[in-house]
């Protein structure tokens, strides 16, 4: 009697005869109208099921009518269709923002979106194809929080990296590449961006703890494309563009510029007679020509005269009666072209994947001379040799021109508009204003004698075995070689007239550095019960790294050094010098990842590094992390229906820093020459060779120790998803130059001091705003703040007293020189306060000073009349205190694209230099950048006279450089598959992008605030702006 209801309820999911079956057919694309294969075609509430076809198609009979088919793919939201006695059903799935089956790459391994316990951030470069990024640098600009790029404006291009700021004060802190799974001691120019699938970013201790040493500064991990479809693709990809200068600041014209230069002279002369400096033609009221006559001796060609008053020189005098001018902007900038041409072919067939490219860039900087030439390529091959093992290989090679003789920008203001780079008889001229004034630059005249090359090969590899063991266990080893090749040669001409005097020179320089990884690796993955997943992972690697390098140098060729560099036997002053440097590595590493029910995770890691650039007392360091992962919105309480995904993170983890010189902890022995005289008393040469450095055994890493709480979030179907992440990050036993006594010889010597923090927030928000048929909107919005402070430098106590001298306590010393302070961020500014301009009813006060009205108004702290260390202050910080980035993405009729990209960094200053005019000086007869200055007439506070002066004490005006830059507008145009099909082509995308469109900086006024170099602050520094036209064509 049991048996019955059983068999009844079985029963009833068995379609009845009058249950009629039904074939449903179509074509499955996104929201941009490409084709999707591979996507899961399942009738609901059944096993029945297909996936699409190459082209997107599909067939499937359902049980009847009624039935519902479920399409869903990673990376797309899953949708449900009735049939309705339909017979063809075409779908268009919605790419998912928050794809929480999506792989993460993490160190030595992947895992699911879902299961990460650290702060990490995935970029997919294919994404942002349609921007044509130019640069590995690029991919990442504005898309990742925490991480900041430089900016490189050169025809090269790229930038630096940091991630969550600054954590060491001398050693590197630059992030660790690894690409492929391979740690990489290459340049990211190497690099084609064409090649990358993803990159994913490390930020805290624990997803970066399993490189431990190398992982201090934070990790990217650049994965590259491979071959998937089951048929041969090609792809080709083309685009051309134009680099304009963005932003030109304007100088003075002829007329402007002997204004201007009359100012200059009164200013100087601070008892100059009226009208002394002013155009006899053209006097002001009450000035006679006699009067100016009287001032000053005459030649009776009284322009002549005025001209040499403010200072021409003859180059100049002979050009102005000539009516000869010259625009320097026209000898330093161009029009730029650049051109980018890349194909690939891939595909995966009978257990071979394959994937080659090729890529040729050619760009010119907007910097005339300015150049970049290479040449990429990539060949990635993974075969299935057995069912239980698979090998690949991947080999990377790159071909870079780096021998660019750009012309100096300063030549812009360096020479005026009176000084041509040619004399009246069309000879070039060294100095355009004159051999008097040698400040004076005519860059394209000595680049005319300058023959450079600069040509880098390069060779990056790496090789695999993978053998599958019972129970889940697997073993594989990789061996990654890499070889650089560097050849540098220069030659000065002896016709220079000034190289001459020592017969013209030239260089040879020869590189070669090679350096191998070995890693082998143990991973075991295994699920219990169906709720306990763990994965273990095991590490031993080993890596040497060597490099050699031989220099040639010689002048005073004979007969001639016509042949230059090629034949440096003809120069009878040669050197040769030769440098080899060898260092070691090795490390042990062992990670568990833990999950229970998919809802609580944890992971946790040790490594144990070894490098022999540290003492004989610490040569090996161990770093330790873990993490914990909780997805709350899982557990049965959680009742809010708007929130479909909630996760909470916490971890804590070291990282180590080993990226100091290879030699620092060792006494380094040099040669040298010295001049003595004989017992007979000849003079002669003796070679010697003595000890250079202190060693210091016990040197040891440097040690960031990381906090992280994080949350990832979705709501609304994760229309609106993101991350927030809280840190805090301390930094120990910084590798610092310790300063010794005299008495022991050496000035300084490398150890551990000191400790720095770093706390910050992140925020990353993507939104799916609008998905419509023909209209999809989607929005990225990135947040991140950090802050930094030194905790710890030296350990040196000094006494702190009350004002009656007595001591109250004591309190650890500040670096003055490098001002470095105890509790303040390292990129405090620590200077005067210039408050103003001492204006004309203030000139008492400002004689106090040894200064005049129009000198910048400093405030004198303890009001004792002498500027020192005492009377400066804390004014604000070199670095942005906040940066935010937003990008939006538009999708119109399926065929069209459209996204433009903002980002701002605010909250730091930078001193302007040339508010201050000190260039403005008599023996600098140069042009200037149009800008405002103080007169008597123009009673201005915020800039200073012409040739001003503020007794060397080194004073500056310091304004905002807070920008919001639009980066850039992309828009491009999908040619429908209808049409495509009648040439045999799979797809096609023509786009158009405007890189740098604009930038809007309140109080900085002077050129791009980003391109502003702290090193070098009164250099001219130029952005462009890039304008680019390609298509890309998949056969």
């Amino acid at each position: 009697m049991t048996i019955v209801p059983v068999f009844a309820a079985e029963t009833n999911n068995i379609p009845s005869a009058t249950q009629q079956k039904q074939a449903v057919t179509g074509i499955v694309t996104d929201n941009k109208g490409e084709v999707i294969p591979g996507v899961n075609v399942m009738e609901k509430g059944t096993t029945n099921g297909v996936i699409t076809d190459v082209n997107g198609h599909y067939t499937i009979t359902v049980t009847n009518e009624n039935a519902v088919l479920a399409f869903s793919f990673i990376g797309y939201v899953t949708k449900e269709v009735p049939v309705k006695r339909q017979k063809t059903l075409n779908i268009s799935l919605a790419e998912e923002i928050l794809n929480l089956e999506e792989v993460v790459v993490v160190g030595y391994g992947v895992q699911k979106k879902r299961d990460l316990t650290g702060a990490v951030t995935q970029v997919k470069a294919t994404s942002l194809e349609k921007e044509r990024p130019a640069t590995v640098q690029d991919i990442l600009r504005a898309n990742v929080a925490g991480l900041n790029i430089g900016l490189d404006n050169s025809a090269k291009g790229g930038g630096s990296m940091e991630i969550r700021g600054k954590r060491s004060i001398k050693a590197s802190n630059e992030p660790l590449l690894v690409v492929d799974g391979i740690i990489y001691y290459g340049s990211l120019d190497e690099i084609n961006p064409n090649d990358i699938a993803q990159i994913d970013v490390l930020k805290d201790a624990s997803s970066a703890a399993v490189y431990g040493a190398k992982s201090a500064a934070g990790v990217v991990l650049i994965t590259t494309k491979k071959g998937s479809a089951e048929k041969p693709t090609v792809q080709f990809n083309a685009s051309v563009g134009i680099s304009t200068l963005a932003k030109k600041m304007d100088v003075y014209n002829p007329q402007e510029y002997l204004a201007w230069r009359e100012d200059v002279q009164e200013s100087i002369f601070e008892d100059h007679k009226p009208g002394e400096f002013s155009d006899p033609n053209n006097l002001p009221a009450g000035v006679t020509l006699e009067d100016w006559i009287s001032y000053r001796p005459t030649t009776g060609n009284y322009t002549y005269d005025w001209l040499v008053r403010l200072g021409l020189f003859e180059p100049e005098l002979d050009n102005y009666f000539a009516g000869r001018t010259f625009d320097w902007y026209d000898e330093t900038y161009q029009k730029a072209f650049r051109q980018d041409y890349n194909v690939n072919i891939s595909g995966k067939k009978d257990k071979v994947s394959y994937y080659w490219s090729l890529g040729y860039l050619n760009n010119e900087g907007i910097v005339i001379g300015d150049k970049y030439k290479s040449y990429r390529s990539r060949l990635k091959l993974d075969f299935d040799v057995t069912s239980w093992l698979s090998a690949g290989v991947n080999v990377q090679y790159s071909y870079r021109d780096q021998g660019a003789i750009p012309r100096s920008v300063n030549q812009i203001w360096a020479n005026t508009p009176y000084s041509t780079p040619t004399d009246l008889d069309g000879n070039p001229m060294l100095y355009p204003t004159g051999i008097d004034n040698a400040s004076s630059i005519n860059s394209a005249y000595n680049d005319s004698f300058i023959d450079r090359s600069a040509i880098r090969n390069s060779f990056t590899g790496s090789m695999y075995a993978k053998i599958k063991l019972p129970f889940g266990i697997s073993y594989q080893v990789n061996f990654s070689p890499r070889l650089l090749l560097y050849n540098y040669r220069n030659h000065r001409s002896s016709q220079h007239p000034v190289w001459k005097s020592f017969g013209g020179d030239a260089q040879r320089r020869s590189e070669m550095s090679y350096n191998w990884q070995v890693d082998n690796l143990i991973r075991w993955e295994h699920t219990f019960a169906q709720k306990h997943q763990v994965e273990v992972t095991l590490l031993q690697n080993a890596e040497e790294n060597q490099s050699w390098q031989e220099i040639q140098t010689t002048q005073q060729f004979a007969p001639s050094d016509i042949l230059g560099y090629h034949r440096m036997q003809a120069g009878t002053v040669p050197a040769i010098s030769s440098n080899d440097t060898r260092n070691t590595g090795d490390a042990l590493m062992g990670r568990l990842f833990y999950s229970f029910d998919k809802k609580y995770m944890l992971t946790a890691s040790v490594r144990r590094d070894g490098y022999s650039a540290f003492g004989v007392s610490n040569p090996h360091a161990t770093f330790p992390s873990v993490a914990l992962g909780w997805v709350f919105s899982e557990e049965p309480f959680f009742k809010f229906p708007a929130m479909d995904f909630g996760k909470l993170r916490v971890s804590w983890g070291q990282n180590g820093n080993r990226d100091i010189g290879m030699y620092a902890a060792l006494a380094e022995m040099k040669t040298d020459q010295y001049i003595y005289q004989t017992l007979n008393g000849n003079i002669d040469l003796s070679n010697s060779i003595y000890v250079s450095t202190m060693a210091n055994k016990d040197l040891k890493w440097e040690t960031t120790s990381s906090f992280n709480f994080g949350l990832d979030f979705g709501f609304l179907d994760s229309r609106i998803s993101g991350n927030i992440d809280v840190y805090k990050m301390v930094t120990s036993d910084l590798l610092i130059n310790r300063s010794l006594t005299e008495t022991i010889g050496f000035g300084e010597v490398m150890a551990n001091l000191g400790e720095v923090q770093n706390t910050g927030f992140e925020l990353s928000l993507r939104t799916l705003n609008i998905d419509a048929k023909n209209f999809q909107w989607n929005t990225t919005f990135n947040f991140s703040l950090n802050r930094n402070k030194v905790n710890h430098l030296y350990g040196d106590y000094e006494n702190v007293l009350d004002d009656n001298g007595n001591v109250i306590g004591r309190k650890e010393m500040d670096d003055i020189k490098n001002e470095w302070f105890i509790g303040k961020d390292i990129s405090s500014i620590w200077t005067y306060n210039v408050i103003g301009v001492w204006q004309e009813n203030e000139a008492e006060q400002a004689a106090e000073y040894g200064l005049r009205p129009g000198d910048m108004k400093i405030k004198d702290v303890d009001g004792n009349k002498i500027y020192d260390n005492n009377d400066k202050e804390f004014i604000g910080y070199k670095t942005p205190r906040f940066r935010w980035t937003l990008r939006n993405e538009f999708t119109l009729f399926k065929n069209w694209n459209l996204s433009f990209m903002l980002y701002s960094y605010w909250g730091h200053k930078a001193p302007y230099q040339r508010a201050k005019h000190f260039e403005a000086g008599t023996l600098t007869k140069t042009n200037y950048f149009k800008i405002p200055y103080w007169t008597a007439e123009n009673p201005t506070n915020e800039y200073a006279r012409l040739y001003s002066d503020d007794k060397n004490i080194g004073a500056n005006f310091y304004r905002s450089l807070s920008f919001i830059r639009l980066d850039n507008i992309s828009i491009g145009y999908t040619v429908p598959k209808s049409f495509l099909n009648k040439f045999k082509i799979e797809g096609m995308n023509i786009y158009g992008t405007i890189k740098n469109v604009g930038c809007w900086a309140p109080d900085w006024e002077y050129y791009d605030p980003e391109a502003y170099n702290a090193d070098s602050p009164n250099t001219v520094s130029s952005t462009n702006r890039t304008y680019t036209l390609g298509v890309n064509v998949t056969f």
